[in-house]
């Protein structure tokens, strides 16, 4: 009997040990413990440490108030008959005031808010084009979003955000896209190459225009100064030599241009110029030339005696003897 009475105590004191233990319970932050009694709802226990009657009371639930993020993919159809698969993430969460309802109202949330979010995507997304798809996706989420709050509250979830992160058409659809942007992007760069090139054809030309009349204006400019020099140096000479005439003048100026450019042409080691004729038996050839040039030279000095057409036929004599 002794040992009996030590059984039984033991046994009691182990249940009363565990009613106290199963008597406290803890609830985490952003979290809501559910309280049944036999199976009927009793109350909503917040977060810390919790008491409930042992063997009776039992915590249905821990429903969290977090926000949670559901990814959806829903394969549709745009208005120029384009499949594309839509992803979307929806971001809802409990009402803190709602969470009798979210427990118990709706069995699977998941599977409800999937549900709206096809329904919603395959009505919106039809009804615009492939192009638009991808400038309007702000608008379709913002069309999900009002939806589901609207129907979602009812059973106490709060739909924080919808984020449509991903629209992909089919690969034969986005490669046809690429092309299409890349040959725009060609014909682009081939308008500003040609805009370019068009640019510095014009503005070589500019340069080439007012190049040549500078080197125009440079050469009458050197002509002028040569005949100015040779007027000035045939006048000096026929005051300072007795009996100089202007053709003794061009006789000698010539002359020295002559050997002046054979001494030129000697000094160069690397010389290419070739004279043509130019050798012991052309030597008779040249002495007529010269001797045209000296006629041509007292032309020049009867002109500057008579004082008319001076410069005209100095100019000439000048560009024959360069030549």
């Amino acid at each position: 009997m002794e040992i009996f009475g030590i059984v039984l105590l033991s046994a009691i004191g182990s249940i009363v040990l565990l009613a106290i233990a199963l008597s406290f319970f803890t609830v985490q932050q952003q979290t809501i413990g559910v309280i049944e009694r036999f199976g009927k709802f009793l109350r909503m226990a917040d977060p810390g440490l919790g008491i409930k009657i042992p063997f009776v009371d039992r915590i249905a639930g821990r429903p969290s108030l977090r926000v949670i993020g559901l990814p959806v993919e829903v394969e549709t159809k745009t208005e120029d008959n384009v499949f594309v698969r839509v992803k979307v993430s929806v971001q809802y969460q409990i009402l803190a005031d709602k969470v009798y309802e979210a427990f118990y109202k709706l069995n699977n949330p998941e599977a409800q808010i999937q549900s709206y979010v096809f329904d919603v995507i395959r009505a919106r997304v039809p009804e615009i084009k492939l192009d638009d798809v991808f400038q309007k996706k702000d608008d379709v989420a913002d069309a999900v979003k009002k939806e589901l709050t609207e129907i979602m509250s009812e059973f106490g979830y709060n739909i924080v955000k919808s984020l449509i992160t991903d629209i992909d058409p089919d690969s034969s659809v986005k490669e046809s896209m690429n092309k299409i942007n890349e040959a725009q992007r060609l014909r682009l760069a081939a308008t500003e190459k040609g805009e370019a090139e068009k640019i510095l054809m014009v503005k070589a030309a500019e340069a080439e225009s007012k190049s040549k009349a500078l080197q125009g204006e440079g050469i009458a400019n050197q002509r002028k100064a040569i005949i100015d020099g040779l007027r000035e140096s045939v006048d000096t000479f026929k005051e300072s030599v007795d009996g100089a005439s202007a053709q003794d003048v061009m006789n000698l100026v010539l002359m020295t241009q002559y050997f002046d450019t054979l001494k030129d042409i000697g000094a160069q080691a690397k010389s290419n110029t070739i004279l043509i004729p130019h050798s012991p038996g052309n030597l008779t050839t040249i002495s007529e030339q010269i001797r045209d040039v000296m006629i041509t030279s007292g032309e020049v000095g009867k002109a500057a005696n008579s004082g008319a057409g001076a410069p005209e036929v100095v100019s000439e004599v000048v560009e024959d003897t360069q030549q």
